[in-house]
């Protein structure tokens, strides 16, 4: 499906940081989800810290206690901080558990279409489904659901612009792409997708021309 009319790459998150384009300045735009008491590390150290983990390959609440234990050090001196310990995974769980999820990814998205060269070298999007390992269960009725998640994908750039999760008890991939197509403005844009899309309502709504499977 190719845009029709002009756009331009726009999301937008709780607040916007003004001019910047690193991570930290994004994440320290994510209002606090916690409660004011108790709070012994900010927020965008924590989930920097969980960011980085997972690209380290250690995704569990016990690895991003790991990593922040094994890089505290090294992490104080490149950020500025002074932590005298690390948090521990309970505390991850906390934070995660409270955490605004939908505003959380929309910042994400914010501070991709932030990077340099973005809007310049986005010219095709990929949509790609995948089902969560670990989140299949059984519902009241005896079925299967589980939690998958769709992203748009860019070839070129190498990364996920864009993405979102669902039940699929609750809703499909079909109203999850059009939920990210409808939060990402682009111009001139492909966006290649599978024939589970290539459907009239689907695309009659869309400002595009006919999908492409």
């Amino acid at each position: 499906m190719r845009g029709n009319r002009t756009r331009s790459l726009a999301f937008q998150p709780a607040t916007t940081p003004a001019a910047a384009s690193d991570l930290i300045s994004f994440l320290k735009a994510l209002p606090d989800c916690r409660m004011r008491r108790g709070i012994r590390f900010p927020q965008w150290w924590m989930l920097l810290v969980a960011i980085l983990s997972i690209l380290s390959g250690q995704g569990s609440l016990v690895g991003m206690e790991r990593f922040a234990k094994r890089h505290r050090q090294t992490l104080n001196e490149l950020l500025g901080t002074d932590f005298g310990k690390s948090p521990s995974d309970s505390t991850f769980r906390l934070l995660l558990a409270q955490l605004d999820v939908p505003g959380f990814e929309t910042l994400l998205q914010d501070w991709m279409s932030a990077q340099p060269g973005v809007a310049e070298e986005l010219d095709t999007l990929v949509c790609d489904g995948k089902t969560l390992r670990g989140s299949i269960a059984q519902t009241d009725f005896g079925a299967a659901r589980f939690i998958a998640q769709v992203s748009l994908y860019s070839q070129s750039l190498g990364v996920a612009i864009a993405q979102t999760t669902y039940a699929t008890d609750a809703s499909g991939e079909i109203q999850a792409l059009r939920q990210l197509l409808e939060a990402v403005e682009l111009e001139g844009v492909l966006v290649q997708a599978d024939a589970l899309h290539a459907n009239r309502p689907f695309s009659s709504t869309l400002p595009s021309a006919a999908p492409t499977s």
